[in-house]
């Protein structure tokens, strides 16, 4: 079962082939995403990677938390699930 994990204080030059580069020194990588803004098509800074196994993203964590990568120490965390999150209404709302 593979695991995802957030990658945070990547430098806003870091492409999503490079952190999978990084990533697969570690183990195999199922996917790799770095968060680029809509509106100026720069990085926001962090990423998600989705490891192979709970072992191998734990193993990433292990080995990469705290790297430094172009003079920035990598936050390299568990993923927080997916939530619906509230994204207002039109003021249409029925209760």
């Amino acid at each position: 079962m593979s695991a995802k994990l957030f990658v945070g204080n990547l430098p806003h030059d870091t492409t999503s082939d490079e952190l999978r580069t990084l990533f697969s020194d570690v183990g195999p990588v199922e996917s790799c995403n770095v968060i680029m803004d809509r509106e100026t098509g720069r990085s926001k800074g962090f990423g998600f990677v989705e490891m192979n196994s709970k072992e191998t993203a734990d193993a990433a964590k292990e080995k990469l938390n705290g790297q430094e990568v172009n003079g920035r120490a990598l936050t390299v965390k568990d993923a927080k699930p997916k939530t619906d999150s509230y994204r207002g209404s039109s003021g249409n709302a029925r209760y």
